[in-house]
């Protein structure tokens, strides 16, 4: 008895269980890629932040007398544009409008679509039929030519581009929550829910709306990369941010007429709409593994 004792005492003590988030998290931090690009986004919004306090030029401010200065010019490490403003100070800038342009419309267009969704899925019936069929509507027309319509509909301007970017989202989401709340609403906590009395509303909100959470959010983090093109592309054809406002969609349409003189400069803002769109969409695919409880 003492020795069965002693090896009881001696032994290592049960270890938890980790939970589902918890076993996420551990997973996106092992997958290099996903820490890549996450790194990679924190220091694009850490600058445009602390922008005021890196001592940048005045992003408005330019001459004409240093007009399209190449990369590495003295004082101007990534050049300047065709007014002689700094590149550097316009880009860190201009990710702060380009950053919630791209991103305010998803995150709008979640809230919306998640909750027209899960009255769609959950309800059911003609409720269902009504807000699906509206959905379907937007589907008769490409993303990009609907965003155009839309922001040439109500006009030129942040606030008109954020609309016209969040109408665009709202059905692809709305979608993706009726179809994860279909699925779920049979479960059998659901069923026990009803059964104890408790309504449409708290059922939806406490029991099945934590459910359904995670795989929208994936996809949703998903579209955040093409709301960064479209955004980018509506301030490009005029129809977003206007001059002189530094926002990287402008900003590649008044230096194309310089791609021939100086390519490099021209380039930058698409390479900045190409990195941050890219990161973006790998994290998503990196969430999207490690919420696979399969893999």
């Amino acid at each position: 008895m003492s020795a069965i004792a002693d090896a009881v005492l001696q032994a290592p003590p049960a270890t938890k269980p980790r939970g589902y988030w918890a076993t996420v998290g551990g997973r996106i931090v092992r997958d290099k890629i996903s820490m890549v690009c996450a790194l990679v986004l924190i220091a694009i919004f850490l600058s445009a932040i602390c922008a005021p306090l890196l001592g940048l030029a005045d992003p408005y401010q330019g001459s004409m007398i240093r007009r399209l200065r190449h990369l590495g010019t003295v004082g101007y490490p990534l050049g300047t544009d065709e007014l002689g403003r700094d590149m550097l100070a316009r880009l860190i800038y201009g990710g702060r409008l380009s950053l919630i342009i791209g991103i305010l419309p998803v995150i709008l267009a979640f809230v919306i679509g998640t909750s027209l969704g899960l009255i769609a899925g959950y309800v059911g019936g003609k409720v269902n039929t009504a807000i699906m069929r509206t959905i379907d509507v937007f589907y008769a027309f490409p993303s990009v030519l609907l965003a155009i319509a839309i922001s040439g509909a109500l006009g030129a301007g942040i606030v008109n581009s954020i609309v016209s970017l969040t109408i665009v989202f709202v059905p692809q989401i709305t979608r993706v929550s009726e179809s994860v709340t279909t699925s779920v609403r049979n479960m059998d906590f659901v069923e026990a829910a009803r059964a104890s009395g408790a309504g449409a509303i708290t059922i939806m909100r406490v029991h099945m709306l934590g459910n359904v959470l995670g795989p929208i959010f994936v996809y949703a983090t998903g579209l955040i990369s093409v709301s960064m093109i479209l955004a980018a592309g509506l301030s490009f054809l005029g129809l977003g941010t206007k001059p002189p406002e530094p926002e990287w969609g402008l900003m590649l349409n008044t230096l194309r007429t310089a791609i021939y003189i100086n390519p490099w400069v021209a380039a930058l803002p698409g390479v900045m709409i190409f990195a941050v769109s890219i990161c973006f969409n790998l994290l998503s695919d990196g969430m999207r593994s490690a919420m696979d409880i399969r893999n």
